[in-house]
């Protein structure tokens, strides 16, 4: 399997556990929050570490190989707070109510609130979410065009940060049709951006790929990703559950991440 092959592959996979969160909404008698806090600070940890770690050192060492040292830090610095800057605009333009950074849980499955509304809301956060996740999807991919090493870790975290907000899609849908199987496949579909955004990505970006692109691309993918983690992936992990429990969940996050780069040196 090629490389681009295999990126669409995990950017798949990470985009689709939306689905994973509506089994969770409607099988599970109440929201695990002690795992999701640890899941969700683990998440952050990894990607905080293999955007500060990883890909701002390869956006660098590629910048800096085509403008030199100072120019490419300096570009690479731009990128970076770039990336940031894309998905704080996406952010800002997201209704509250419907941004994914809401936090959901199961138990409002069985604290029905009045149907007025809900499928408006349901398909309101699914349009949101597949907003959102569209950036998410062009970052698994170009994380995971050149090394597995730094692609896997990547796809678990955005895969286990993925779950909780399709339970944001399907509570408000099952609630308004009392169809789980439409509820599902909407929660499931809200996902679809990530590769939809992969796909984007490549086809508008493939032909004019080389070292600079690429090094412009790592560093607003690192930009993105840490925005993501420091906004959403933490606040959500800490109010899910303990503060120390994200705490240790991003601290493991980061020694995994940090082992496995060291494994596949």
């Amino acid at each position: 399997m090629n490389q681009v092959t295999l990126a669409f592959l995990f950017t798949l996979i990470a985009g689709l556990s939306t689905g994973i969160g509506s089994c969770i909404a409607f099988f599970a008698k109440k929201t695990n929050t002690k795992f999701l806090s640890v899941s969700l600070g683990f998440s952050a940890g990894v990607m905080i570490y293999v955007s500060m770690i990883e890909l701002f050192g390869e956006a660098e060492a590629s910048l800096s190989a085509a403008y030199g040292e100072k120019s490419g830090l300096l570009y690479t610095i731009i990128a970076f707070f770039g990336g940031m800057l894309i998905i704080g605009i996406i952010d800002r333009l997201i209704p509250g109510a419907e941004n994914p950074h809401e936090t959901k849980s199961v138990e409002r499955m069985n604290r029905p609130p009045e149907r007025d509304g809900l499928m408006r809301t349901g398909l309101l956060t699914a349009l949101a979410i597949a907003v959102h996740n569209f950036p998410e999807g062009l970052a698994t991919f170009v994380s995971s065009l050149r090394e597995a090493k730094v692609a896997i870790p990547v796809v678990a975290a955005i895969a286990l940060h993925n779950i909780p907000e399709g339970i944001a899609v399907s509570v408000p849908i099952y609630y308004a049709t009392g169809n789980r199987k439409k509820a599902f496949w909407y929660s499931f579909a809200s996902g679809l951006s990530e590769p939809l955004g992969a796909a984007i990505g490549y086809l508008i970006l493939m032909p004019f790929l080389n070292d600079t692109l690429y090094g412009i691309l790592y560093a607003a993918v690192a930009g993105i990703m840490v925005f993501i983690s420091l906004d959403e992936l933490l606040p959500s992990a800490q109010e899910y559950g303990e503060h120390h429990l994200s705490m240790y969940g991003l601290v493991g996050g980061m020694a995994v991440m940090a082992l496995s780069l060291w494994v596949f040196v």
